[in-house]
């Protein structure tokens, strides 16, 4: 009998034993068929990189999370408690602690030195010979959930200090991804979670294994985690960079009609009522999914997929504007699980559909197609049509001939019992590479709009003084706040010869042992709409300036963003609307609209630097984008904006200054500052000078022209600039 299988029945068994809490199953959710599909591949191939559900509140992303777990089978692990006790009766050393959790006794390959050296010492030193002899139990794949509010330390693991300070030596304690070893590491709310924190979670779970070099200690141990996280797009964006990540990003928002509604909400209700009958209920359909799923683990390693089969998820991917080549590595893996979820060794074309659905199409720079169940095309088998003949009537008997003798032949080949095989390679693409050809604009557009329900920033500000607890840092000068774990840390490997040079203390702290508090908190963006008031656009320019203003202040009030609007004409800048959160004060400083006059753009470009520095000297805003809607060109000199008295010796009016020179010079001193600039030219390509292009470049930042710039164009380019700056 398979081991797992078996296994799988004593966990049964065991959970029937029990009154206990039973999640809710994954075959009683109503819907959600891809996110089921999707949640049951990742689970044959963990390597996948995991599966991340959006979508909006209570549309089932946690249970659907739970209920995947709920299949998997229980897993044999070392039993490190057992071996821990026979090496205190043994020598009587406690020291020695286990690192990896949920290690699998089969494969002493992937045991981490410590595991290692903790058997030498309590077998010895011959322990791989007496793998059998070594304390093994069964217990159920672990389901880890991610804090919202999880520290570095917690997570990765850090320093025993209550063990370190008994035993004077460094002792290790092992963080979440070590617990999560073999099971499920669940991050719901992923994109609330601090950046660093879900960086180290990727690349422990990319690897395979946590590397810890930290506190003195240079550790690893085995990683391999099932990863599924969900979030909210409404309680804010998430970086590109970890979508990308992941092999599988879906939506759990779906449409269902009243009856679908009733039977969720009578499922919920009974499952409430009494869980363990409800589970009873669903036993058989949650047992069939566990088997396959246990069997699909075992046939995954001998499935097989063509050159020819990895060329057309290639193309789709090329097809479809995809960048990197993740798509296509996760597509084959996909295509392979499906294929064992099957029960086949041989991939085939609807295991590369569901590939393209799942992975290529969501990454894919053109819209989806709307129906889910893509139709099979016709069989790959056929032969080709008959080359076309001449009007001679000769030849329509012997094209009858051939058409009954391929007949024949498909009678025979299915005369054995056999069904029709599917084809290897879909005939026909999923993308569509017309569909591709978008104006680079547009698709910034919409990048920018699905990020317009959260146009808070994702940017921090580090402080010693107020924020949230990052981590520990070694002080520079006074320490303001003190972390205390982070110090009794440091000091615990020195405390047994600290107590013999000090016998009346118990805790010894020196100045070397002193960490700081690394403290973060959020800050929000200030935009500065720096406005070409001059010309004969300048009134439509100002309006949509205006609107743009309005909108950003609406979306954004609750998330700390400022905006300012700065419009140059004349001979100078003025700060029309200092940097504010009120849409009360907005439309009341905006009731002016003053245009007409030159162009003094150099003025408007250090009037917006000046804003730009006060606003981040305050602590409040973590980053200052001036959105420019001009052309580039200025022709008033700085000189005469600032006066002729600040310019001694020169006549700016007769000096012949290069104004364009000028204005780059100014623009190039942005980075510097850490102020970003995004050009928007609202002239037409066929008369555009070229000038804002130029602009943009020497100031590091971004370009594009919007002849038709509308307030809501605007203002979701500058939401988009601060995602993406």
């Amino acid at each position: 009998m398979n081991p797992e299988l078996k296994e799988k029945g004593e966990k049964k068994d065991l959970m029937n034993s029990k009154d206990s809490f039973r999640a809710f199953p994954l075959a009683a959710i109503t819907g959600h068929s891809l996110l089921k599909l999707s949640l049951l591949l990742a689970a044959v191939d963990p390597s996948l990189g995991g599966v991340i559900i959006a979508g909006g509140r209570g549309t089932g992303k946690s249970v659907l999370a739970r209920g995947l777990h709920t299949l998997l089978p229980p897993v044999e692990v070392l039993d490190n408690e057992s071996i821990l006790e026979t090496l205190s009766k043994k020598n009587g050393n406690t020291s020695l602690r286990p690192i990896g959790r949920n290690l699998d006794p089969d494969k002493p390959e992937e045991w981490d030195d410590s595991t290692n050296k903790l058997l030498e010492e309590a077998i010895g030193s011959d322990y791989l010979n007496q793998i059998d002899e070594i304390p093994k139990k069964v217990k159920e794949a672990p389901f880890i959930q991610v804090p919202i509010g999880i520290t570095e330390d917690r997570l990765v693991g850090s320093i025993d200090v209550a063990a370190s300070l008994s035993t004077g030596e460094q002792v290790f304690q092992p963080g979440i991804l070590a617990e999560a070893h073999r099971g499920v590491l669940y991050v719901d709310d992923i994109n609330l979670l601090d950046d660093g924190i879900v960086n180290l979670i990727l690349e422990a779970i990319g690897r395979e294994q946590n590397n810890i070099e930290r506190d003195g200690l240079s550790l690893s141990h085995p990683c391999k985690s099932l990863l599924i996280a969900t979030y909210n797009p409404e309680e804010g964006a998430l970086r590109d960079h970890v979508l990308d990540r992941f092999a599988i990003v879906l939506s759990a928002d779906q449409s269902i009609d009243n009856s679908q509604r009733v039977e969720i909400t009578k499922s919920v209700l009974s499952h409430a009522e009494n869980n363990i009958k409800f589970s009873e209920k669903w036993s058989e359909d949650s047992d069939n999914l566990s088997t396959q799923l246990i069997l699909a683990r075992q046939w995954l390693k001998d499935v097989k997929i063509t050159t020819e089969q990895m060329t057309y998820l290639v193309n789709e991917a090329l097809r479809g504007g995809v960048e990197g080549h993740r798509s296509e590595l996760f597509a084959v893996k996909v295509a392979k699980a499906n294929a064992a979820l099957r029960g086949d060794e041989n991939v085939n074309s609807e295991d590369l559909k569901v590939a393209v659905r799942l992975v290529i199409l969501p990454r894919a720079m053109q819209i989806p197609p709307e129906e889910d169940d893509i139709q099979p095309p016709p069989p790959e088998d056929q032969s080709p049509p008959p080359p076309p003949q001449s009007n001679n009537e000769e030849s329509e008997p012997e094209a009858n001939e051939n058409d009954d003798n391929q007949e024949q032949e498909q009678e025979e080949d299915n005369s054995d019992g056999e069904e029709e095989s599917t084809p290897e390679i879909p005939e026909e693409f999923i993308l569509d590479p017309e569909a591709c050809m978008v104006d680079p604009d547009l698709l910034l557009f919409s990048s920018a709009k699905a990020k317009a329900g959260n146009s808070g920033s994702r940017s921090v500000i580090f402080s010693d003084s107020r924020g949230r607890y990052v981590k520990p840092i070694i002080p520079r000068g006074k320490v303001k706040r003190i972390a205390v774990d982070a110090t009794l840390r440091a000091a615990a490997p020195y405390q047994k010869s600290r107590r013999l040079r000090n016998p009346n203390k118990s805790i010894v702290i020196e100045e070397n042992d002193f960490r700081a508090k690394l403290l973060q908190k959020k800050a929000g963006a200030l935009v500065i709409f720096l406005v070409d008031a001059s010309g004969s656009m300048a009134l439509n320019r100002m309006q949509s300036a205006k609107g743009a203003v309005i909108r950003l202040l609406t979306e954004a009030y609750e998330n700390r963003d400022e905006v300012a609007l700065i419009p140059f004409r004349g001979n100078q800048a003025e700060v029309l609307l200092p940097p504010t959160r009120s849409i009360t004060a907005a439309k009341r400083r905006l009731e002016t609209m003053p245009c007409g006059g030159g162009s003094p753009l150099a003025h408007g470009l250090t009037q917006s630097a000046k804003v730009a520095k006060n606003a981040l000297s305050t602590g409040d805003i973590g980053q200052v984008i001036v959105v420019g809607i001009t052309d580039g060109r200025g022709n008033v000199p700085l000189g005469l904006s600032l006066g002729q008295n600040e310019i001694e010796g020169k006549d700016n009016e007769n000096d012949n200054v290069n104004l364009k020179q000028e204005v780059l010079d100014i623009a190039a001193k942005y980075p510097m500052l850490g102020i970003k600039l995004l050009v928007i030219d609202t002239e037409r390509k066929f008369i555009a000078s070229g000038f804002g292009k130029e602009l943009a470049e020497a100031a590091q930042g971004k370009y594009v022209q919007l002849p038709k710039a509308t307030d809501k164009a605007i203002a979701a380019m500058a939401l988009n600039a601060i995602n993406e700056f």
